[in-house]
This record gives structure tokens, C-alpha cells and sequence, in this order.
């Protein structure tokens, strides 16, 4: 019970790793603080701008061929797309007016 522990600073200079190692867990401390607020500032960004416009336009009127059923129908720039329970694949334009047919591939 001689010696007093309590000086932790002569101590640290003693083992020189301490030192190594306190530098390195403040930059990381540092790191993850800067990764914090990047994160925060990207949410803040992308939440603040105004919502994107809504589904496009659909034509006044679509007529399917005699006896189709529509299976499924996707937007696309300029094109309306159905393809029908049979695997016709329609294109259609803005107007609604048919521009494209096409027969998809019917693997087993």
C-alpha cells in the first residue's frame, strides 16, 4: 500500500498504446458523430420536398380488343400497356388509341 494509483496520467504515459488508443476512439468518436448528422441532413432533405406528382393520365377511353380480359396494366412515359389474359401484349398511346400488339411467350 506504498504506492498511490491514483495519478492516471503519469500512468498513461507510461504505456504509450493508451495514448494510440484514446486518439483512436475519439476519431471514431468523431466519424460516427459526422455520420449522425449526414444521415439527419439527408432525411431533412428528402422529406422537405414537395411529394411527387401523382399517377399518370389515363386516356378518355381504352378499347380491348373483342373477348379480352385485361391481366395487367402498366404506365410508361408515353405508352399505356395491357397485356390480356391470353398474353397479348397491347400498347397503347396517350389518346387511347392502339399503336402496338404483340404475343408474349408462352413457356411452360
Amino acid at each position: 500500500m506504498g504506492r498511490d494509483d491514483s495519478d492516471w496520467k503519469a500512468e498513461a504515459k507510461a504505456v504509450p498504446e493508451l495514448r494510440f488508443l484514446k486518439t483512436l476512439v475519439t476519431g471514431l468518436a468523431l466519424v460516427m458523430g459526422l455520420g449522425m448528422v449526414a444521415v439527419v441532413a439527408l432525411l431533412w432533405l428528402r422529406l422537405g420536398q414537395p411529394a411527387q406528382p401523382g399517377p399518370p393520365e389515363l386516356p378518355d377511353s381504352v378499347q380491348l380488343p373483342e373477348g379480352a380480359s385485361p391481366a395487367a396494366v402498366t404506365f410508361a412515359r408515353d405508352w399505356l400497356v395491357v397485356v390480356t389474359e391470353a398474353g397479348d401484349i397491347l400498347l397503347y398511346d396517350r389518346s387511347g388509341a392502339l399503336r402496338d400488339r404483340a404475343m408474349a411467350d408462352q413457356a411452360p
